[in-house]
């Protein structure tokens, strides 16, 4: 059996960190990604933004994305939690995070038992303290250099990496 993996990103500031991660999800396999918050997002069907606003932010999304902004299924939330709400819907049963906090756990520590919807979130504060308490888990990238922490669509790349080399 093969475990399927979602991403939520939540207030996301930054058009090339989301283009950077979507083209990252679309390397690993990553079956939905839910943008929630005021995370930017590419062009959807009656896009509610103002075309030029719209457009501007697809163009920005797709210079990192290289294609993946078209290639990787997406929905958008006003929050997370009805995007948590859909992703279990959609049978993403496990809700897991990354992030560094007091109960998180060695990424590589952790056990897939069921799909997943991993959570990113802002690029300065990370995850929601909605996020930190919903979660079934917490996970961490081990660092051993001096920096406490990596950009959101670095740590994310890795993430994925290290999550779907446990499926194998």
């Amino acid at each position: 059996m093969s475990i399927k993996i979602a991403l939520l990103l939540h207030d996301i500031r930054s058009t090339q960190n989301v283009g950077s991660i979507m083209r990252s999800a679309d390397c690993f396999g990553v079956k939905h990604i839910y943008f929630s918050g005021y995370t930017p997002y590419p062009l959807i069907n009656n896009d509610p933004r103002l075309p030029h606003i719209a457009n501007k932010i697809n163009s920005r999304i797709a210079k990192t994305a290289l294609g993946a902004e078209a290639s990787i299924p997406f929905s958008v939330y006003n929050n997370e939690i009805d995007a948590v709400s859909a992703a279990n819907k959609a049978g993403f049963k496990q809700f897991i995070c990354l992030e560094q906090d007091s109960k998180s756990i060695p990424i590589n520590k952790y056990t897939l038992n069921n799909d997943i919807l991993l959570a990113v979130g802002n690029e300065i504060t990370g995850v929601s303290h909605w996020t930190l308490q919903n979660a079934h888990a917490i996970l961490e990238i081990t660092q051993f250099g001096k920096k406490e922490s990596l950009n959101v669509s670095n740590a994310t790349a890795i993430a994925l990496y290290a999550l779907t080399n446990m499926n194998i």
